[in-house]
């Protein structure tokens, strides 16, 4: 099974921005180093939820997304995936957040809240027609 390895400060900073945003899903852009079987996230982009409906689904918005994608490569790093909230979880991706997703290879990381001040948070390595789950190992950095 694919692994992440998650810096803890950065694992605080997406569960505290999930916790800030809800009751609606934040989002953002994982930047790092990119592996067949394991991916180190190195730094984390916040983004502003385009989507029409942000309670229910994410979106970053083209312009946003793309001067991301430009930070990320200026830095000499590589997306190595996407995060968003699920406000009231699961950690699972849904069914839209399946249809939505366009980068194969990529982790996209689930920060789910239990609605106290609990938070779990999942990854699944987008193949290109579905969601594989992978390990999230949260590490000292």
């Amino acid at each position: 099974m694919p692994t992440l390895l998650l810096p803890d400060e950065i694992h605080d900073e997406m569960v505290a921005y999930a916790r800030e945003g809800a009751p609606e899903e934040v989002c953002g852009v994982l930047a790092g180093v990119r592996g067949a079987e394991e991916q180190r996230v190195e730094t984390a982009h916040r983004a502003e939820n385009a989507a029409e409906s942000p309670t229910v689904r994410y979106e970053i918005g083209p312009r946003e997304q793309l001067e991301l994608l430009e930070a990320v490569e200026a830095a000499g790093r590589e997306v190595v995936g996407f995060y968003h909230s699920h406000p009231r979880g699961p950690t699972e991706p849904s069914a839209t957040d399946a249809e939505l997703a366009t980068w194969p290879d990529r982790s996209y990381v689930v920060v789910a809240l239990d609605g106290s001040d609990g938070a779990s948070v999942g990854s699944w390595r987008w193949t290109g027609e579905e969601f594989e789950e992978e390990n999230v190992r949260v590490v000292d950095e």
